[in-house]
């Protein structure tokens, strides 16, 4: 996480809503052969455990029941032209939010893995409204449990949070609302949103 102590994240439920509604990240793990990473959709089981599937032959899943993992977040990020602030002698730099999590993992059994990936995907379908909600009950008898199969379940206790909302936090309001408009103004909506509606 960034050093400079402007811009630590420290409120849990404004990172716990981020982390929701981005719901998709980058489990980190040290294995026997080498560092791995596994890119997985999440969802919370309760604020400081979530819960996650993937493949059965993904490189990590072996070695990931019992083991203390890194679990991280992206939100938007750009390059920030010194151009952008109107003011002299800036230099360039990147903006950008991110959120890491660090715990235990625990393999689930057949039925947490069942109501993990019911939420996972109940969560997702909710965005997508006012289409109904799609649920396993739409697919042919046998099919899911085919497919459940081919992936295993687990749930991370989230002992540490650690983020980093870079925003430009550390400019005065005029100079960082006028590099979110040379961001927008290049296309990149995403952080120039962030930047502007910084309240942390």
């Amino acid at each position: 996480m960034h050093p400079n102590a402007a811009f630590r994240w420290q409120d849990p439920d404004a990172m716990r809503a981020f982390a929701k509604d981005v719901g998709f990240g980058m489990l980190f793990l040290n294995t026997p052969e080498g560092p791995h990473v596994a890119h997985v959709p999440f969802v919370f089981l309760d604020e400081n455990r979530i819960g996650f599937h993937m493949a059965r032959n993904n490189a990590i899943a072996p070695y990931l029941d019992g083991a203390e993992a890194l679990f991280v977040i992206n939100g938007p990020d750009g390059y920030i032209s010194p151009d952008y602030y109107g003011v002299a002698d800036q230099v360039p730099t990147w903006n950008y939010i991110a959120i890491e999590m660090v715990g235990p993992v625990r393999k689930m059994d057949e039925a947490e893995l069942i109501a993990q990936s019911d939420a996972l995907s109940l969560q997702q379908e909710l965005k997508l409204a006012p289409k109904a909600v799609w649920t396993r009950a739409k697919m042919a008898d046998g099919i899911f449990e085919k497919m459940l199969r081919g992936i295993h379940g687990f749930e991370m206790d989230v002992t540490t949070w650690r983020s980093t909302l870079k925003l430009g936090q550390n400019k005065a309001e005029a100079v960082r609302l006028a590099a979110a408009d040379g961001a927008a103004a290049v296309g990149n909506v995403a952080i120039a949103d962030a930047m502007r509606n910084l309240t942390a």
